[in-house]
């Protein structure tokens, strides 16, 4: 065969090879849309990740049942806990009441056994006394007291003995009259007199204490000094 070469260099045109393919092979069965085969494998992306999140979620859920339930124990727990403590402090506060009252009695235990002491401290020679009694309430005890005395001297002496007692205060004469007291068939001028005064609760630092494990040695009937 003759060839011609009609270029004007003279020289030959080299053949063309052929350009490699940059299609992915596709397997036998699958269809060749490019489009089909995207679709197809963000399906199944996600199908894989609903699976996942199913798995994980229902391993989340459980954990959060059990905890949840742990919850509820304890919450339980607490309660019985708070309703004891709640209990506690019901019976502490009645207590805390009882003691009060306990304390307010006893605090009012010696007051009479205070007053009737002092007095008898105070009282002088040739006085003596006919009634005590109560004339005010508790709060500022006030009691009056009717006697008689053969002199003068010895009712003044007895005012200020009073006036000097911690437990007494406010000593008051009310009245004073001369009267005929008539004793062993003798008839003599004294002064029938009644007086005020007003139970003091002295200072704590200035009463003298006594233990109760020494208290026998006062008597029965006489209560230690300073109670």
């Amino acid at each position: 065969m003759i060839e011609v070469n009609l270029l004007p260099s003279g020289k030959r045109r080299a053949a063309r090879r052929p350009r490699p393919s940059r299609k992915l092979p596709i397997p036998a069965g699958l269809p060749k849309d490019p489009w089909v085969l995207v679709s197809s494998a963000v399906v199944l992306v996600l199908v894989a990740l609903a699976g996942y999140l199913y798995f994980t979620t229902g391993s989340r859920m459980g954990d959060l049942t059990v905890e949840i339930q742990k919850a509820a124990s304890d919450s339980a727990r607490y309660a019985d806990i708070i309703e004891k403590n709640s209990a506690l402090l019901a019976r502490r506060d009645s207590i805390a009441q009882r003691v009060a009252i306990i304390q307010e009695i006893d605090g009012d235990r010696y007051v009479w056994p205070h007053i009737l002491d002092e007095v008898a401290r105070a009282l002088p020679d040739y006085l003596w006394l006919t009634n005590l009694f109560q004339v005010s309430p508790r709060e500022e005890l006030r009691f009056r007291i009717h006697g008689r005395a053969g002199s003068n001297t010895a009712l003044t002496q007895f005012m200020y003995n009073l006036e000097s007692s911690l437990f007494i205060r406010n000593v008051n004469l009310i009245s004073t009259e001369q009267v005929v007291e008539t004793a062993d068939q003798l008839s003599r001028v004294v002064h029938s007199f009644q007086l005020e005064a007003v139970f003091n609760r002295p200072p704590l630092e200035l009463l003298e204490t006594v233990p109760l494990f020494d208290a026998p040695q006062w008597g029965p009937s006489m209560p230690p000094s300073g109670q």
